[in-house]
């Protein structure tokens, strides 16, 4: 799909009259991180689309940081928007796909009737949190490790991609992910200019950081799902974010990870169902 000067590859799922819910994958993702989720909300009626977002695995990556500015990457799901030609569409993201997700909302509310975020605080807190707590500083060393040229592609891609395997076993459940989701995670990172692409928005959020503090209140109503025992995140960011939803929601999984969605898939799914269900 041709949005914002690139092409998207778009997973959907459900009968097409139904409503839309757009579901954003995150780092080092790409649709496929939604898979347990896509056959359930259409099951439930809707018409669900999950994109690879620009730099990953079947989408278009172009070159060079500035492609990956936080407003770039919002756009792209705004073009999605009105390509489907729908007024507004439910909105859900994960990890990196949960910050476009607040800025798509807070940017264009007028275009979500609905978000829900998963394990990711609004981008103030994030900022704010990371600049003053340096227990979340530590935990957030990675993304100072990948503004760095050429090294953290070196150091994620050797030995078979096994740096990055063991990120995403290290960080979840034991047995969330299987050896035939790795093998897909693998052959999406494979794809050229992937690995470099998916870094990127590391990159560009660093330099263009201080534009976090710009997005202020979101004035959809919101749900936000945070497993507890995220390595990386911390869940002290969870409801100074809700405070800044002027209709908010936080649920807490105690024993889920960052990885919530492939973790307790069943909870997930209710709780999106019934949420975006409520207005319906």
């Amino acid at each position: 799909m041709r949005v914002n000067g690139v092409n998207l590859h778009v997973a959907m799922a459900g009968a097409q009259e139904g409503p839309l819910v757009i579901l954003l994958h995150g780092f080092p993702e790409f649709w496929y991180g939604w898979r347990k989720q896509l056959p359930a909300l259409a099951a439930a009626g809707y018409h669900v689309w999950a994109p690879d977002q620009r730099g990953y695995n079947r989408s278009d990556k172009p070159a060079g940081v500035s492609a990956y500015h936080i407003e770039t990457l919002a756009r792209d799901v705004v073009g999605l928007i009105e390509a489907s030609g729908r007024k507004q569409v439910y909105l859900a993201g994960h990890d990196w796909g949960a910050a476009v997700a607040w800025w798509v909302a807070g940017r264009y509310p007028h275009l979500v009737k609905k978000l829900a975020i998963l394990n990711v605080p609004h981008p103030a807190v994030m900022r704010r949190t990371v600049l003053e707590d340096p227990e979340q500083r530590k935990k957030s060393w990675y993304i100072f490790f990948f503004q760095l040229p050429w090294l953290p592609e070196y150091a994620l891609s050797r030995n078979d991609y096994t740096d990055l395997i063991r990120m995403l076993k290290g960080s979840s459940r034991r047995g969330t992910f299987t050896d035939d989701d790795l093998l897909a995670y693998k052959q999406a990172w494979s794809q050229p200019g992937a690995l470099t692409a998916m870094l990127n928005w590391y990159r560009a959020a660093v330099r263009y950081q201080a534009q976090a503090v710009e997005l202020g209140r979101i004035r959809v109503p919101t749900l936000m799902i945070w497993g507890v025992n995220d390595i990386a995140l911390d869940r002290k960011m969870a409801q100074p974010s809700i405070d800044l939803c002027d209709e908010g929601r936080l649920v807490f999984l105690e024993e889920a990870t960052h990885w919530v969605q492939h973790e307790e898939p069943e909870t997930v799914n209710r709780l999106l169902i019934e949420f975006f269900g409520e207005s319906r």
